[in-house]
């Protein structure tokens, strides 16, 4: 049976006996930045990419003899090895690792990676960049051509200024290794204006780093959940209050990654526990008043939870152009429900769930319905809270009693 030989490759050079290997293959798959390697060597070439155009020529091959496969670095560390072990299992599978690059890259900068959070954006959308990158004190990105360092540095800093977070945009130091083992490797550092005013090859790793106070922010004390609300930025108290929250919370059972809409999201206290809660949640609050905005904003900033995204408007319009929702919560419909949670149903992923909370007596009798005709599975539960302070002097004295609040979830 015919096999495949994958060979990492770390500069531009290639060992005398995998060059040997090479040429008893039928064919090699091999990029456009590799193809010097094989210089003199005649056989039939398939292009890495597309990977799915490239598996399949790869398959019709092995009925010819076995095939050999150059890869960047280490195969198995964000490489090929991945998807040619699943497609044709690991009896017919031999790989031979290079340095990676992100070995390459930490010995360029002298810098420890044991520790080292890693984001690959090869092939992928950036998707929320941003909340991934500046929730971590460093953090090492695998860039392509589509996500360079910058426009990586340019997104950053368009988003830190929106929220006029200064000390963070001068804290922030960005360091890059182009072309790594070959001749023309370069190294550069400098600030997000530095790095978003210049241009890199398409073969580089990128290393951002943050001041550690800085990317604390307010958590020093380690804790993830359990805000109350003289510690959330809101206004003339118009706050989803903690124990309102902390059911809210339980019953969106929130996944650690994906997408949660936050529809009337008020000074945003769900989202912000949300996002403490799941940093690699990506939130987007809609909110038209500009109170509002402001104190989520504040939030934001008070917090480093730049996986939120205000969007400044009112839904369901406002909805049109985010991506589907994982989940969605709606605290705000401005007498809009009835538009509000169709739009949300339909938009909800297959094992989505969506959570309102009622005070008035008619939005909690409407949502569920409304919920039901769309297709959900619906409960809904009133939840009514005292609060009371317990002193030796005042033992006894009656709490405070909150409005009863109605929380309706509907399940796919």
């Amino acid at each position: 049976m015919s096999e495949v030989f994958i060979f990492g490759v770390s500069g531009d050079k290639l060992p005398k006996e995998q060059r040997r290997k090479i040429t008893t293959c039928y064919a090699v798959v091999i990029s456009t930045r590799h193809k010097a390697l094989l210089k003199g060597i005649q056989i039939h070439r398939i292009p890495i990419a597309p990977v799915e155009e490239m598996v399949f020529e790869l398959a019709v091959a092995l009925n010819q003899g076995d095939v050999a496969v150059l890869a960047s670095g280490d195969p198995l560390f964000f490489g090929i090895g991945r998807t040619l072990l699943e497609r044709f299992g690991p009896e017919r599978v031999h790989i031979t690792p290079a340095l990676s690059a992100v070995q390459l890259a930490c010995t360029r900068f002298k810098l420890p990676w044991d520790d080292l959070p890693l984001i690959s954006l090869h092939g992928r959308s950036p998707g929320d960049l941003a909340g991934r990158i500046l929730t971590k004190p460093k953090v090492m990105l695998f860039t392509d051509h589509r996500n360079s360092p910058n426009h990586i540095a340019k997104e950053l800093l368009a988003i830190l200024e929106e929220h006029n977070d200064t000390a963070r945009i001068k804290g922030i130091r960005i360091r890059v290794a182009e072309n790594l083992g070959c001749k023309d490797e370069r190294l550069s550092r400098g600030t997000l204006a530095d790095i978003a005013g210049q241009e890199f090859s398409q073969l580089n790793m990128m290393l951002i780093e943050q001041r550690e106070d800085e990317w604390k922010g307010e958590q020093r004390d380690q804790s993830i959940f359990g805000l109350q609300e003289n510690e959330i930025e809101h206004s003339r108290g118009l706050i989803t209050k903690d124990e309102i929250r902390a059911v809210i919370l339980h019953r969106l059972r929130l996944p650690q990654n994906g997408i949660l809409w936050d529809v009337g999201g008020g000074a945003g206290s769900v989202s912000v526990e949300a996002a403490r809660l799941c940093p690699g949640l990506t939130i987007y609050i809609i909110e038209q008043k500009a109170e509002a905005q402001k104190n989520i904003r504040a939030n934001i900033l008070h917090y480093n939870l730049y996986n939120i995204k205000l969007i400044c408007g009112m839904a369901p319009d406002a909805l049109t152009d985010l991506p589907d929702p994982d989940r969605v919560f709606i605290g705000g419909s401005k007498g809009l429900l009835a538009e509000i949670i169709p739009r949300c149903a339909q938009r909800l992923t297959a094992t989505g769930r969506m959570v309102a909370s009622a005070i008035l007596k008619d939005t909690a009798e409407q949502a569920p319905l409304l919920m039901a005709s769309n297709g959900l599975q619906v409960d809904s539960r009133t939840v009514a809270v005292t609060r009371e302070e317990i002193r030796y002097t005042n033992y006894g004295e009656p709490g405070i009693l909150l409005n009863p609040i109605t929380i309706i979830t509907g399940r796919k």
